[in-house]
């Protein structure tokens, strides 16, 4: 690789950088019948919430509590498990447009 292509590398690399904090520090919030779920820019879940028992009435704090971290913590399970299943896709369109030595091919292949 010449210089010129490892300088752009490198501030696509800066770029990249950046986008990911500001995505860390974004929050959109999504609300049905009570249930409050909000998520930063990078598709993490950050907190689960029920505002309201129109969902499921009588709930205790310590079920409601337990109910909130399951549904977090699924929808991360979730989210994660689909950015695997796209990257595993990409790498063969990667691998096709000729940019799988740029990216380093794959983890423990060399």
């Amino acid at each position: 690789m010449d210089f010129s292509k490892a300088w752009e590398l490198m501030k696509l690399q800066q770029e990249a950088m950046k986008i990911k904090k500001e995505l860390e520090n974004t929050y959109i919030e999504s609300e049905i019948d009570g249930l409050v779920i909000t998520v930063n820019g990078e598709m993490k879940v950050e907190k689960t919430e029920f505002e309201t028992e129109k969902l499921i009435p009588g709930l205790n704090a310590e079920q409601k509590k337990a109910l909130e971290k399951a549904i977090g913590d699924a929808v991360n399970k979730w989210i994660k498990k689909s950015q695997e299943v796209a990257a595993e896709k990409m790498q063969w369109v990667m691998w096709k447009m000729g940019m799988w030595d740029m990216l380093g091919g794959l983890p423990g292949a060399k």
